[in-house]
């Protein structure tokens, strides 16, 4: 019996860091695909990948996209996003992307996303700081 108990234990651990991994994957992928959509001014997709409280606080895709376009304009418009360290606490993942604007400079961005009713992740914040800055 000990013998099933530690088995089960074991079979458990491994496990758990390929679901992590999967997390952050799909996490990277909602990032990037709202990424994408700012680039093609899609306000609409760009607006799906919200969790519920931020389109409560932006109610209407246009809204949001034109939030987007005025406090987050390295993110709106880039030459380069490459994912860094994430972390996962619970149902909510945080990815820090670095980023460099279309004027060049460095930025970095902290997304929070967490796990809605339907399993899906969606964003719900994200801090932009000039790389070098400290919160």
């Amino acid at each position: 019996m000990r013998t099933v108990i530690l088995l089960l234990t074991l079979l458990l651990g491994l496990s758990s860091p390929a679901l992590a991994a999967d997390d952050v994957a799909t996490a990277q992928g909602v990032i990037n695909s709202q990424a994408e959509a700012f680039s093609r001014d899609d306000a609409a997709a760009a607006y799906s990948y919200a969790a519920p409280a931020i389109r409560e606080m932006f109610p209407q895709a246009d809204i949001f996209m034109f939030m987007v376009q005025n406090a987050y304009a390295p993110i709106y418009r880039h030459k380069s996003f490459e994912f860094g360290e994430a972390r996962i606490a619970g149902d909510q993942v945080a990815q820090r992307v670095h980023i460099v604007d279309a004027n060049g400079e460095a930025w970095e961005a902290l997304y929070t996303l967490e796990r809605e009713a339907d399993g899906s992740l969606k964003i719900i914040g994200c801090m932009l700081l000039q790389a070098g800055q400290s919160v």
